[in-house]
This record gives structure tokens, C-alpha cells and sequence, in this order.
């Protein structure tokens, strides 16, 4: 992940994950949240079947905020985004459920808050998951 053509952030295996915190979310859905990343079974076993956590694997995790995962497009021609968390409870959020997610013993490094990033991602698989609490 680099922001201004500088490398903030990387990891080796392991988890992207893009965080949308909404208007009406608190610390029960980040611990929510925090403890479902590490602990989904979505790593292949060794017979291919997602059956291996994040733990098991010891993977990594790249925590970036997104805002955007909250635009709404149902409608006019531009996203709302009236549903996302105002910039200084995101932060705040964003910066418990990092915390939180750290406390599992996993590495886990962040994007850079409210900055314009540049993500780039290998998708294995490709798997993509939605979580919501």
C-alpha cells in the first residue's frame, strides 16, 4: 500500500482487509469484527477445503479504512454517503479495531486514514468475503 508513490505498508500472506465504519457503529461490532478476521475458517487445509484461519496460519493482516464501502447508488447518478461514520468516529473505530485485531498476536499493519491510497492486492483464489455484524 503506498501513498505519494511511497510504500507505507505491506504484508506476506494473509488478509486485506478494507474496513467501512458506519454512522451506528461501535465497539461491539469492531470486537464483532476483531475476532471473526482472525478466527474464519478461509485459508485452505491441505486438502484444499477452506478449513484454516488466519491464526492457524499465522497469517498477516493489512487493515485499510474505506469510507466508500458505504456509498450508496440506489439513487441519482452519485453515492451518498450519509450512512458512513463522520471522519473522527471512523478514526476512532478504525483505531480500536486495529488494536483489537493486534491483541490476537497476529501481525497487522494499516493504511494511512482519510489519505488517497494506492492498494495493491494478489488475490489467491481469488476469495473475497463480505463481513458484516
Amino acid at each position: 500500500m503506498s501513498v505519494n508513490g511511497n510504500l507505507e505498508s505491506e504484508i506476506a500472506a494473509g488478509l486485506l482487509v478494507f474496513i467501512g465504519i458506519s454512522a451506528t457503529d461501535g465497539a461491539p461490532e469492531a470486537d464483532y469484527l476483531a475476532d471473526k478476521l482472525v478466527n474464519l475458517r478461509m485459508f485452505p487445509d491441505s486438502e484444499g477445503r477452506m478449513n484454516l484461519s488466519a491464526l492457524d496460519i499465522k497469517g498477516q493482516l493489512l487493515l485499510v479504512s474505506q469510507f466508500t464501502l458505504y456509498g450508496d447508488c440506489r439513487k441519482g447518478r452519485r453515492p451518498s454517503f450519509d450512512a458512513a461514520a463522520p471522519a473522527s468516529r471512523a478514526r476512532e473505530l478504525y483505531e480500536y479495531t486495529v488494536n483489537k485485531v493486534r491483541e490476537k498476536g497476529l501481525v497487522t499493519k494499516t493504511g494511512v486514514f482519510q489519505a488517497d491510497m494506492q492498494v495493491e492486492l494478489v488475490n489467491d483464489g481469488p476469495v473475497t468475503l463480505l463481513l458484516e455484524s
